[in-house]
């Protein structure tokens, strides 16, 4: 059960970290690449960055756990639970849009994790 609970947890930030990327990124504005250089300062002055960047290295610690303990075939596709949050917390923060088609996506993506889950 504590392998599950690690792995939510790593999803979970790994997704959180999008989110406060896209929100940081936002702020700072689009990037090209004729315009990176000048970005660059932007971007290490966004505290929203840094949160992203705190969030995936927390996740990261949390997924060299969750390797330590159980095969990698059957942690990885917990992963793709990082496409419902990140979804729905592009629709309540964001306004993004959530179609029919996206819905019936991460219903098979939900279907998948709980098979390979029981396996």
């Amino acid at each position: 059960m504590i392998n599950i609970v690690l792995i939510l947890a790593s999803v979970f930030l790994n997704s959180v970290a999008q989110i406060l990327m896209r929100r940081g990124m936002m702020a700072v504005g689009e990037v090209h690449v004729s315009n990176m250089l000048q970005m660059v300062v932007p971007m290490l002055t966004n505290i929203w960055l840094w949160l992203s960047m705190l969030c995936y290295a927390v996740s990261i610690l949390l997924w060299m756990a969750v390797l330590s303990k159980v095969e990698v075939s059957y942690a990885y596709p917990f992963l793709s639970i990082g496409y419902i949050v990140a979804a729905v917390g592009g629709y309540y923060f964001f306004g993004e849009g959530i179609s029919l088609v996206r819905m019936l996506g991460i219903g098979v993506i939900c279907l998948g994790v709980f098979l390979i889950s029981r396996s």
